[in-house]
C-alpha cells in the first residue's frame, strides 16, 4: 500500500497516516514584475509564438469568465465542472464518533450550503472533504469522497494532488502578512509545484475572479497584511482560485468580517457560480438562502455523532421541508 493511502482498520475505518500542516512562510518567487500602475497585466503570451492574447474583456461583472481559443497555460483553459460525492462518511477523533453515515452529492458549478448548530459535525465534514481530517492526530474516517467519479482516498492518491483540485478557505483570513498581494496570490503555484507560462496573467486573473482587481491592482507590490479583513478573505479566495481547483471548500468564510464585507464576499460567490463547485459552512441562515443553491441540514443530538436530517434545494428546505427538525432551525426556533 503506498505511503499515502493510510490503513483500514477490522470495522472499515480508514487510518491515514499523520501529514505535518504545509509549511505557511516561503516566500513565492518574484518573476513576472508587476508595474506599480498595473500595467504589464492582462496579456497571456499564445503557445509558440509571441502575439499576445486579451485574456481579461471587461465584463459587467469584475469576476469576468476567461475565454481563450488556443491559451497555453492549462491553469486557465476553461474545463469541465467537477462535482463532490460522499458516500456513507463516518468520522472519529480517536474512540469518539462526530459523523455517522453521511451521504450527500454536491452538484458541479453550484453552491451547497451546510448549516446545523455548533458540534453537529459540519466543519470536520468539510475538512473530510479536501483530506484535512487526517492531518489531526487520531482522526480516522469510514467511507469515500468521489471528485468526478475518483475517490480522494483512493490507494496511491497523494492528498497534496486532493488539496489543489479542492481548495479551501478558512473562517479567519489567512494571508501571509510579510508577502506582497501579487506573491500571495503565486504562493500557491510554488507550493503546489505548478509552472505557468505568465505568472502575471495568473494573478490578475485570480484577483479579478476573487472581486479584487480593482481594489488592489495599483498596489500589488503592498504586503497583504495591510488590507482590511474582507479584502484580506478575497485575497485568501484568489491564492485559492490561482491553482484553478475544481472545488472550492468555505468555512465560515464571513463569520469575522463586518456586514459590507460579508456582502462582497457573497457576490464573490455570486459570480463565482458555475465557474467552480462551492461548498460553504454558514451559521447565516439569511446567507445560506442568498448564496446556495442546494442545502444540508446536519444535527448531532446529545451523545450521538452528527448527520444529515435533510439535504434538497435551499428554496425547499426553507419554505417546505420535510422534517420538523428543519423547520424549527431555519426559523431560529433552536440552535
Amino acid at each position: 500500500m503506498s505511503e499515502t493511502a493510510g490503513e483500514n482498520t477490522g470495522d472499515g475505518r480508514h487510518e491515514p497516516p499523520g501529514y505535518p500542516p504545509p509549511a505557511a512562510g516561503g516566500q513565492a518567487g518574484t518573476d513576472g514584475q508587476a508595474g506599480g500602475d498595473g500595467q504589464g497585466y492582462g496579456v497571456y503570451p499564445d503557445e509558440g509564438t509571441q502575439t499576445g492574447l486579451p485574456i481579461m474583456t471587461p465584463r459587467s461583472a469584475e469576476t469576468a469568465v476567461l475565454e481563450y481559443d488556443h491559451p497555453a497555460d492549462p491553469l486557465l483553459v476553461p474545463k469541465q465542472l467537477l462535482g463532490l460525492d460522499a458516500r456513507s462518511i463516518s468520522a472519529w477523533f480517536g474512540s469518539h464518533k462526530v459523523l455517522e453515515r453521511v451521504s450527500l452529492v454536491m452538484e458541479p458549478g453550484t453552491v451547497t450550503a451546510l448549516i446545523g448548530p455548533s458540534g453537529c459535525g459540519k466543519s470536520t465534514f468539510l475538512r473530510i472533504l479536501n483530506r484535512m481530517h487526517e492531518m489531526i492526530n487520531g482522526a480516522s474516517l469510514a467511507g469515500e469522497v468521489l471528485l468526478g467519479g475518483d475517490d480522494i482516498y483512493g490507494t496511491g492518491t497523494r492528498p497534496s494532488d486532493v488539496r489543489r483540485r479542492i481548495g479551501m478557505v478558512f473562517q479567519k483570513p489567512n494571508p501571509f502578512p510579510a508577502m506582497s498581494i501579487y506573491d500571495n496570490v503565486a504562493s500557491g503555484l510554488k507550493l503546489a509545484g505548478i509552472k505557468v507560462a505568465s505568472k502575471d496573467a495568473v494573478v490578475e486573473a485570480s484577483l479579478r475572479r476573487a472581486g479584487l482587481w480593482n481594489e488592489v491592482h495599483r498596489r500589488l507590490r503592498a504586503p497583504g497584511g495591510g488590507l482590511s479583513g474582507g479584502q484580506q478573505q478575497r485575497l485568501c479566495i484568489a491564492r485559492a482560485l490561482a491553482v484553478s481547483p475544481a472545488v472550492l471548500l468555505m468555512d465560515e468564510p464571513c463569520s469575522a468580517l463586518d456586514p459590507t464585507s460579508t456582502r462582497r464576499i457573497e457576490e464573490t460567490i455570486a459570480e463565482l457560480e458555475n465557474q467552480v463547485t462551492i461548498v460553504i459552512v454558514t451559521h447565516n441562515m439569511q446567507q445560506a438562502q442568498r448564496v446556495s443553491r442546494n442545502c444540508a441540514f446536519f444535527l448531532a443530538a446529545e451523545d450521538t455523532p452528527g448527520h444529515i436530517v435533510e439535504a434538497g434545494p435551499t428554496e425547499e428546505l426553507f419554505d417546505n421541508p420535510a422534517d420538523p427538525r428543519t423547520a424549527d432551525y431555519v426559523h431560529g426556533r433552536f440552535g
